[in-house]
């Protein structure tokens, strides 16, 4: 399963990622790599959680990110 992130600068400065495959799923950061290592982390909350209720088959062999 791979995750393509997409960073962005907002007016104020901060740094702005989402992963465009988990709705909802995005985090700020003061640098892109900040706001990346937090979103992937919160991706990855995402997706054991939906493992853990059955919201997602348990087949995922790996994880990857790529930026969009």
């Amino acid at each position: 399963m791979t995750f393509k992130v997409e960073i962005e600068q907002e007016e104020d400065g901060r740094w702005i990622a989402e992963v465009l495959e988990l709705p909802g799923a995005l985090a700020y950061g003061q640098s892109p790599e900040e706001a990346r290592a937090k979103v992937q982390a919160l991706a990855l909350r995402l997706v054991a959680d939906r493992l853990e209720h059955g919201e997602t088959e348990p087949e995922l062999l790996s994880i990857s990110f790529a930026a969009a």
